[in-house]
């Protein structure tokens, strides 16, 4: 139902807000605003989501928990989505996702409403017992297939 209510009052809001702001600075000022906000937006998106990858990246290999940068990098992604969107308030709420303090937020809020599952690594031992002898010692006989072609293999099946 919230997705539903999304739908119907983002567009609306959208709309409203560019009578209002067309009307106040005109069209064309108002069309440059949009086109300078997806520009902006769109580079500050691949330059957080590098830095995120590399967050990412560090904690696999630190073998720590991956899921505050992959919801980082998540909210990147959809924060890019809302600023190439044309309009003032995905605008804003775009723009509001590129700031760190606001993800973090973001995610804290998340993540104490969603149980995750504990991410926990233990290293390898040198110490860990294994079998000294895995070989199986066996004989073995090729049988041949039972089901002889009648026709030539066409391209199409196996035989």
């Amino acid at each position: 139902m919230w997705l539903l209510f999304a739908f119907i009052a983002v567009p609306m809001i959208e709309i409203a807000l560019f009578v209002q702001v067309g009307g106040l600075i005109g069209v064309w000022w108002t069309l440059l605003i949009v086109l300078a906000t997806a520009l902006a937006g769109s580079y500050l998106v691949r330059h957080q989501g590098l830095r995120e990858l590399g967050n990412l990246q560090r904690s696999f290999s630190d073998l720590k928990d991956p899921t505050e940068p992959l919801a980082n990098g998540a909210m990147i992604l959809f924060a890019g989505a809302l600023l190439l969107t044309p309009g003032f308030f995905t605008d804003v709420v775009g723009l509001s996702l590129l700031v760190p303090a606001v993800r973090q937020a973001a995610f804290h809020w998340i993540k104490a409403r969603i149980r995750f599952a504990k991410f926990e690594t233990r290293p390898h031992s040198a110490d860990t017992q294994r079998p000294a002898d895995t070989v199986i010692d066996g004989e073995f006989q090729e049988i041949p297939p039972e089901k002889h072609p009648t026709h030539p293999p066409s391209k199409w099946t196996r035989h």
